[in-house]
């Protein structure tokens, strides 16, 4: 699968196949310390990005999926209308890829939600054959907030051959399971520090980061590969207010509970 292990231990000290494609990184990665800068959570491909048009993105060109379906009724309504018109990036890691996945930048994270599904492959192959394959899959959506309470959205979807996602910050979260049932978890002061480890795949498999509109400034021309550690782009300059407080408010109170 030629994968790149300069960054990593030599294949030898891996015991199982398992133990390398879930390993750590050896070498520290450097990025834009400034806590404007948005980074890539991860090494990928970037199998689409653009703007999402009336609760609409693209999983790869020709194939498209629904965004309110994607985060499930445990996100408001108000929390995904603000999506509309925002900014969509499909992080796609192949088996060669590095595993592991960080955050983005200095975040809060309000709330996940484990949603059991199929396990359909995500290669690009795979994405033009199952129309709204990321809504079919297993999947954990995270609520996020930047330090000036910019709402995003980061979706894991699970694939073929994934054991598990795996969440440092809560291990209660277990995917591939034998429940069907939707589960929802909210968090009340928990804050992540750019570049930290949030968690990791066992196997390739993909990202989905969703954002309002206007809350970053980015730059797709260079887009395709991407590594983690890589600016992607910056959040504008905005200070909390009343607006962004009812909103949040909102998440919680709009939560559909079965």
């Amino acid at each position: 699968m030629n994968v790149d292990l300069r960054a990593f231990q030599n294949a030898a000290s891996y015991e199982s196949l398992n133990a390398l494609f879930t390993r750590k990184i050896v070498t520290p990665r450097s990025f834009d310390t400034d806590e404007r800068a948005l980074i890539s959570p991860c090494d990928a491909k970037i199998s689409a990005c653009g703007t999402i048009e009336a609760d609409t993105a693209l999983q790869i060109k020709g194939f498209s999926y629904r965004i309110g379906a994607l985060l499930s009724d445990y996100v408001s309504k108000s929390m995904k209308q603000k999506l509309q018109n925002g900014v969509f990036m499909n992080f796609y890691l192949s088996p060669k890829d590095y595993h592991r996945y960080h955050a983005p930048l200095d975040m809060r994270i309000a709330k996940a939600v484990h949603i059991p599904g199929k396990l359909y492959p995500v290669n690009l192959t795979w994405l033009q054959k199952v129309d709204e394959l990321f809504i079919e899959n297993e999947r954990v959506v995270l609520e996020c907030y930047t330090k000036n309470d910019h709402v995003f959205y980061m979706v894991f979807v699970g694939a073929l051959n994934v054991g598990k996602m795996v969440f440092h910050f809560d291990p209660s979260i277990q995917t591939n399971a034998s429940s069907k049932l939707q589960r929802y978890y909210y968090y009340t002061d928990l804050h992540v520090k750019k570049g930290d480890e949030i968690g990791l795949f066992e196997m390739g498999s993909t990202i989905v980061m969703l954002f309002e509109p206007n809350a970053l400034e980015w730059d797709f021309s260079a887009v395709d590969c991407v590594t983690f550690g890589q600016t992607l782009g910056r959040v504008r300059r905005h200070e909390p207010n009343e607006h962004y407080q009812t909103i949040a408010a909102e998440s919680t109170a709009d939560a559909s509970v079965p």
